[in-house]
């Protein structure tokens, strides 16, 4: 039994988003078929859409998806019809990173994440021509009502949380809050600066807030969004634009930042950053590319300092998104001031609004 999705279709590089009728396979042995209610818009979206990471189109993206199951394939036991989920990035769970807990760094995190197929290449998705149409991006492409994931990418939430509000936690807040929590386990007493207060920068604020970090410095050049995160827990707010940003860090901790968390992936953050960095310091980044032009001086690290890539936040998201809900329930994580809800139509709207920075965490609510 097939099912109709109606979907934000992506047909060339740069273009706009499509509304259109997909026909969805069943779901696999593996496979859950779940009813999106929202998902959030996140950068990496942007960057596929723009083809800066390259995706064969047509493709549907979206991979901050929450919703409903619908369906459960035969060896899923983990959810069931009717079970509340967010859905994270995909995972193989059986190669050495994952058997460790650091399904992040899956052996096949690329293929299953962004190709926009399974392991046989099939989409899982085709227009009502028959025609394929890319459909397992991160493991959902969840820009559609109906959206086809695997078991080890979704997980169960509550069902007296509000849903739509959840879609942001299965990637942007997941990896500011984990980067912090997991990947970095800042400790109480330390200082950190985070470069860029976006939603992910804006995670790890309330993330710093949690570990009891005496000194939180957020770093931007959005003056409105540097206030947001003094209200969300940063100690101090760097204006890049009107400041010395390694000089002001100085000042504040004249030893250095033992923890330094670039989110911006600006060239200028690396530099700042590793001139601010305390001794034994580690500066870790979520966002550098190649394109980015952000090299580093070995040489710089020599008093035991360190440079550390973070995916996702070294998350096991089916332990790490309740660990936030908790944190949500408890008044300490009030992530909701990030989002804004938009409607499907309005999707270029969404992806506008948050390039140029009037919107922190754009999600868009679909109607069944």
């Amino acid at each position: 039994m097939t099912t109709l999705t109606s979907a934000a279709v992506l047909r060339e590089p740069h273009g706009s988003f499509t509304l259109e009728q997909l026909v969805l396979d069943d779901p696999r042995p593996d496979e859950v078929l779940v009813k999106i209610v929202a998902c959030g818009i996140c950068q990496t979206d942007a960057h596929f859409r723009d083809q800066l990471m390259p995706i064969e189109l047509p493709a549907v993206l979206g991979h901050e998806g929450a919703g409903v199951v619908e369906r459960v394939g035969s060896a899923v036991t983990s959810v069931q019809p009717g079970d509340h989920v967010v859905l994270s990035f995909n995972s193989c769970g059986h190669c050495a990173a994952c058997e460790n807990d650091h399904p992040a760094y899956c052996d096949h995190l690329l293929s299953m994440n962004f190709s926009g197929v399974r392991a046989d290449g099939t989409p899982g998705l085709a227009d009502t021509h028959g025609t394929p149409v890319r459909g397992r991006f991160f493991g959902q492409s969840s820009f559609a009502t109906f959206s086809l994931a695997n078991e080890n990418n979704v997980v169960k939430v509550p069902k007296d949380l509000p849903l739509a509000m959840l879609a942001p936690l299965g990637c942007g807040l997941q990896t500011g809050a984990a980067a912090v929590l997991h990947a970095l386990d800042v400790p109480p007493d330390a200082s950190i600066a985070i470069f860029g207060v976006g939603a992910v920068g804006l995670a790890a604020i309330m993330a710093s807030r949690i570990a009891r970090a005496a000194t939180i410095v957020a770093i931007d050049v959005n003056a409105e969004r540097l206030q947001l995160a003094q209200e969300l827990g940063a100690t101090h707010t760097i204006n890049a634009g009107a400041s010395d940003v390694a000089a002001t860090l100085r000042e504040i901790s004249p030893r250095g930042v033992d923890f330094v968390l670039d989110t911006s992936g600006r060239k200028e953050s690396l530099e700042a950053g590793l001139s601010a960095l305390a001794i034994l310091g580690k500066f870790g980044f979520v966002a550098f590319h190649p394109a980015a032009g952000a090299v580093l001086d070995a040489s710089r690290l020599s008093a035991g300092q360190s440079l550390q890539g973070i995916i996702q936040g070294d998350a096991t998201p089916q332990e790490f998104i309740p660990r936030m809900l908790d944190f949500y329930r408890q008044g300490m994580f009030p992530f909701e001031k990030l989002v804004r809800f938009y409607e499907p139509n309005e999707i270029g709207a969404a992806f506008a609004d948050a390039a140029r920075g009037a919107t922190i965490k754009p999600v868009i609510r679909f109607e069944h």
